[in-house]
């Protein structure tokens, strides 16, 4: 007598991907942080509604010798003393919702959102140009191994060797001074995508070591071989029939990527060396509103809880998308735990 599906493996003839979005849906919290996720990119996405419907100003103006008029009082963006206005909410229309920066006056929230566009952008741009090169460079090593994987390893290898912190800030020096240009390609010093060449090319051994693991594992599987006995070339083979089956690997990867990308934006730009002005992020904001952290602390305040928010859902989420579409990683990762601690073992 045929048993019937249990809750795990879903209704019979049901597809992975169906199996894996009943267990996501199943997940109350990674979907709370993902609704998180989605609000967020709604409040940084209605950057310039805002700007010019509400608050009407730029990102980058500034205001520093002006005057607004709060509750029928006058008072100054910028006092003698340096210091900005504090958040005043709706008292003036929605002008200087969250006060004004230290430096020119210009409006918190506007460079909130706008900075909080900059910084998804980021570490969605680059985590895509990591997920790329990792990817390619798995392929290629774990399918043709020998002096090919040899050569691709020792690259990698040589890049994890670098404290990452530190080649990023050392790259980003580097290409501040004079750009970077290759052939017809050319990125003046101060882009963007300075930035995310950066960050996309540093983080590429943390991807594709792991994925190199899971291509060697199933080349020695039987689709590979029958592939291969069919007449398949090694393009058909790497990008046809193993591809695919690393899919759900690579999404779960470019999820979390994108967290460890938008904390590693964060850092080079609190320490000069990743966005850079007239641009502006969250990383940036925290470093310029260090300065005035004692008078306002609300301007280091806000920028880091954007991102400690963001890159938490993105995690949680993650890792809520990973359980889904890989069930038994869970039970591994407790199998494993009770291996190393078993009980009863001396502390």
């Amino acid at each position: 007598m045929a048993s019937e599906p249990n809750a795990e493996s879903g209704p019979a003839g049901a597809s992975p991907w169906g199996l894996a979005l009943r267990r996501l849906r199943r997940n109350r919290v990674a979907l709370a942080f993902g609704a998180l996720l989605v609000l967020i990119v709604a409040f940084v996405l209605a950057a310039p509604l805002w700007a010019e419907q509400v608050a009407e100003t730029g990102p980058n103006r500034g205001h520093t010798l002006e005057k607004i008029e709060v509750d029928g009082q006058q008072r100054e963006v910028v006092d003698v003393e340096g210091r900005p206005i504090g958040p005043v909410w709706l008292g003036a229309g929605g002008k200087f919702f969250l006060g004004a920066d230290g430096r020119l006056g210009r409006d918190e929230m506007v460079r909130l959102m706008y900075g909080g566009r900059a910084s998804l952008f980021i570490g969605f741009s680059a985590t895509l140009l990591t997920t790329v090169l990792a990817t390619v460079l798995a392929l290629l090593a774990g399918y043709y191994g020998g002096w090919v994987d040899s050569l691709i390893s020792r690259v990698l290898d040589t890049i994890w060797a670098f404290p990452v912190l530190l080649l990023g800030i050392a790259l980003g020096i580097a290409l501040a001074l004079g750009g970077l240009k290759i052939g017809p390609l050319e990125i003046p010093s101060g882009s963007i995508w300075i930035t995310i060449l950066i960050i996309g090319g540093v983080l590429v051994p943390y991807m594709a070591r792991p994925l190199r693991g899971t291509v060697l594992s199933l080349r020695e599987k039987e689709f590979v071989e029958a592939a291969v006995a069919g007449g398949a070339g090694p393009l058909r083979v790497m990008f046809g029939e193993l591809l695919p089956n690393l899919s759900s690997t690579i999404i779960v990867f470019f999820t979390l990527g994108i967290a460890n990308a938008m904390l590693f934006e964060a850092a080079l730009s609190f320490l000069g060396v990743g966005v850079q002005p007239p641009d502006t992020s969250w990383g940036s904001m925290v470093g310029d509103g260090f300065e005035l952290i004692g008078s306002s602390p609300l301007l280091t305040i806000l920028p880091g809880t954007m991102i400690f928010l963001t890159v938490l859902s993105v995690n949680v989420f993650g890792d809520g998308l990973r359980d889904a579409l890989d069930p038994r990683s869970k039970v591994l990762l407790e199998a494993h735990a009770g291996i190393a601690e078993p009980e009863g073992t001396p502390i």
